[in-house]
């Protein structure tokens, strides 16, 4: 069977440069972004919003988390929340680049995010809560990596560095929560 090979490799840098100069109020949506730019600006301030929500969740955790084994889990949260700020600064930025806004209002925030807001009675249930709301937020990342797939590969990117962090706070707060039950909850 013959392999089918794609057409040659064949642009008008003419024509590109002739678009480039027309509107320029849209920065970096040119002519071929095959995104809908009113949908991803939308699924960012969602992602935007879950990403602060779970800063505040982090930084809450880190400020109340008490006990003999604290210390250590005190920093890996403190850790992560400033992790979890830096993909909200980046979520943000991407919004800006599309020539949206950056929804930062705190008004409506929980019902924006994805991720909630538990506050956790002890150590354990704050490193429970957090491994659920990494979880949420891997499903959600991936679905919209799916979703952006090769329409939108710059969002698409981001996105997989974000899910690429997000799996190894799931990972840590997993290895925290086998630490301080005493006993492994994957089981292979």
């Amino acid at each position: 069977m013959a392999e089918v090979q794609p057409p040659p490799f064949v642009t008008d840098i003419q024509e590109i440069r002739r678009r480039a100069r027309e509107h320029l109020e849209e920065g970096a949506v040119t002519e071929n972004y095959q995104g809908t730019v009113e949908t991803t600006l939308k699924l960012l301030n969602d992602a935007l919003a879950t990403e602060i929500v779970c800063v505040l969740r982090y930084t809450s955790h880190y400020i109340s988390a008490v006990g003999i084994h604290s210390e250590a889990v005190k920093e890996e949260f403190g850790q992560h929340a400033r992790e979890e700020q830096d993909h909200a600064l980046r979520l943000a930025e991407r919004i800006n680049q599309l020539g949206g806004r950056p929804d930062f209002n705190p008004e409506g925030l929980l019902s924006r995010s994805a991720s909630q807001y538990v506050e956790g009675q002890n150590l354990v249930d704050m490193i429970r809560e957090n491994l659920v709301a990494e979880r949420i937020a891997i499903e959600t990342y991936r679905d919209m990596i799916r979703y952006f797939a090769d329409h939108d590969p710059t969002t698409r990117r981001l996105l997989e560095d974000i899910l690429t962090k997000e799996e190894e706070h799931a990972n840590d707060m997993h290895d925290l929560l086998v630490a301080h039950q005493g006993k492994p909850m994957l089981e292979n």
